[in-house]
């Protein structure tokens, strides 16, 4: 056994004995943290610590005999890569969930614990339902076992709080306390405790840097019927100007009075079952489910909003140009790895005085890794680029004052005829959705079937949505609409998607492109009056012609891409060095 493995085998063996110690069966141990976080900071990484899975959703159970380590489709060949199939076995969470999974490993009387900061009530309350008939207990722990365990586990970040300005928020805090308070007192409430961060600093207009790729601070909130908020965050966060910032209506409270502050909370309380931790549900308060207010309008961005969203993206778009010419010079060398391609990529945004960090973990997946959906390289991994193949690079920014996130798909050397036709099944879905124009109401599975229409013609499809919310230098994946089969919400003036179709031959190769578009209002039909919406790209990174296959495309697919590419060309063009221009305009030129 080696040394890695020994020590996931010894950690499993004290979480057992801790287990038993609290007169525990099982324990749940899940990926997220108290704050619903995808990206949780060190100390909160219990899954990962366990079990070695770094995948952005996933679960594990553990019994006294067996383990299961699950995730979705997403990591399907990362859970087989990562964790130990001797002391783990693996699912599909989707197809055999947590809920299915109990019942036929665990026997009728066992109490599983679970850690009520880390679990919603609605996954909770689903989670009884279905695991009822077995007569399995589910119990809230009061000391996390994985907790007790682990000794050098890494502090609670204490990172200074910054402003957000009103001028790139285009809406003052206590406008936007307000607006809240107005949405608490239409549903009867006294109060909402809010407990996303990226609501909180939406809400407060301010923004942190307590985890990576998020510039969010981790704290809650109770928002009270007359505007004013209650924050509990250490106030050692909370420099002078944050506090001048947010004026007398908002109270900088210490994280450990939050349990004295919540009980003693009077009239209806308004919590979201489906997105704050358990914890809250079990306090001795009149508690409703209420579904975070400040999601959808959040979600919606205000016009200064949109212009810093958009000048994020030509400060990337020089970025990408610039990385893309270098790796059309390099590539073909066969020196390159995955790994160089993530730095040297890091390097050319680092260039940008506004750059403040990657906004999530950037993809770099040659050939049979570009076929691992959300795949992350490291040194076991790390492969060389040499032709011929492709590459696959999911990447975005955090700027002042805009997130982005970009997947190109590469040729290195000569592709085949198969990758370029599948290439090109790919791209017509994803200028289906570019071009895409709706009515007002239309929500995201609708749209999403434009994406995946030109791959199911030849019966082949992708296991992740088309396009989630991103928000304004804050969440890389937002709430709100998304493009997926599971897309309810309907699209609004505003909002920031992702539009990423893609193909994944597994052991072969993998293609996404990407770009995010916004939300416009486009107009209303003559006939019917319906009023319509739009998307608008706001990406700008050309699209590697050699993949492209010319005649699978329609004349509209070919003029929009080669508008888009002229609009490429004239924005970015002025901001780039003679040589990069002249690559561009040849990348970029007419089928």
């Amino acid at each position: 056994m080696s040394d890695k493995n020994s020590t996931y085998k010894v950690k499993l063996a004290a979480l057992r004995e801790n287990m038993a110690q609290q007169g525990l069966d099982g324990l749940i141990v899940p990926h997220a943290d108290a704050f619903q976080s995808e990206y949780p900071p060190p100390g909160a990484r219990r899954l990962e610590w366990l079990t070695g899975f770094n995948g952005s959703a996933g679960v594990a159970v553990v019994l006294a005999d067996k383990a299961v380590v699950m995730s979705d489709g997403r990591y399907t060949i990362q859970l087989a890569q990562q964790v130990d199939g001797d002391l783990f076995e693996t699912s599909d969470v989707t197809k055999a969930g947590v809920s299915k999974w109990l019942p036929k490993n665990a026997s009728r009387g066992d109490v599983i614990g679970y850690d009520p900061w880390l679990f919603t009530p609605k996954q909770i309350e689903g989670l009884e339902e279905k695991v009822e008939d077995s007569g399995i207990v589910l119990k809230p722990v009061s000391e996390n076992s994985v907790d007790a365990i682990w000794q050098d586990r890494p502090e609670v970040p204490m990172v200074a709080a910054t402003i957000f300005p009103e001028e790139v928020a285009g809406i003052s805090s206590a406008k936007k306390r307000e607006m809240i308070a107005e949405e608490v007192k239409k549903a009867g409430g006294d109060a909402v405790i809010l407990t996303l961060p990226d609501s909180i600093c939406w809400l407060l207009n301010v923004r942190g840097n307590d985890v990576d790729y998020v510039p969010s601070v981790l704290s809650y909130t109770i928002l009270y019927a007359d505007g004013t908020v209650d924050w509990f965050v250490e106030p050692e966060k909370v420099p002078d100007d944050v506090k001048k910032h947010l004026g007398q209506g908002v109270q900088v409270i210490e994280p450990s009075e939050l349990a004295q502050s919540v009980t003693k909370l009077k009239g209806k309380v308004l919590l979201d079952f489906e997105r704050s931790p358990m914890w809250f549900k079990e306090q001795a308060i009149d508690v409703v489910d209420f579904k975070d207010p400040c999601i959808l309008p959040k979600a919606c961005k205000t016009k200064e909003e949109r212009a810093a969203i958009e000048q994020a993206h030509v400060s990337d778009g020089v970025a990408i140009v610039r990385f893309l010419v270098w790796l059309d010079q390099e590539a073909e060398k066969g020196q390159l790895t995955e790994l160089g391609v993530v730095e040297k990529l890091e390097d050319f945004r680092q260039e940008n005085e506004n750059y403040k960090g990657p906004s999530f973990d950037t993809i770099s997946g040659f050939g049979p890794n570009g076929a691992i959906v959300h795949y992350r390289v490291s040194e076991e991994t790390n492969l060389k680029i040499k032709p011929s193949g492709l590459l696959l690079v999911d990447s975005g920014g955090q700027y002042h004052w805009g997130t982005t996130d970009i997947t190109r798909t590469i040729a290195i050397g000569e592709p085949s005829e198969e990758m370029r036709v599948n290439f090109t099944r790919v791209l017509k879905g994803h200028i289906a959705v570019a071009m895409a124009r709706f009515p007002v109401g239309t929500v995201g599975a609708q749209i999403d079937a434009l994406a995946r229409q030109p791959l199911w013609n030849c019966g082949l499809d992708f296991a992740h949505g088309t396009g989630h919310g991103v928000g304004c230098y804050l969440q890389v994946h937002e709430e709100a609409a998304s493009i997926s089969p599971r897309g309810k919400e309907p699209f609004k003036a505003g909002m920031l998607i992702s539009n990423e179709p893609g193909y994944y031959k597994e052991g072969a190769y993998g293609i996404r492109i990407e770009n995010l578009v916004l939300v416009e209002e486009a107009g209303r039909c003559a006939d019917t009056d319906t009023e319509m919406l739009s998307f608008k790209t706001v990406t700008l990174a050309p699209i590697d012609r050699r993949l492209i296959m010319e005649d699978m495309l329609g004349k509209e697919e070919r003029e929009w891409l080669d508008a888009y590419h002229v609009r490429i060309r004239d924005i970015l063009s002025p901001n780039l060095d003679k040589d990069v221009a002249a690559w561009l305009e040849e990348k970029t030129r007419a089928l």
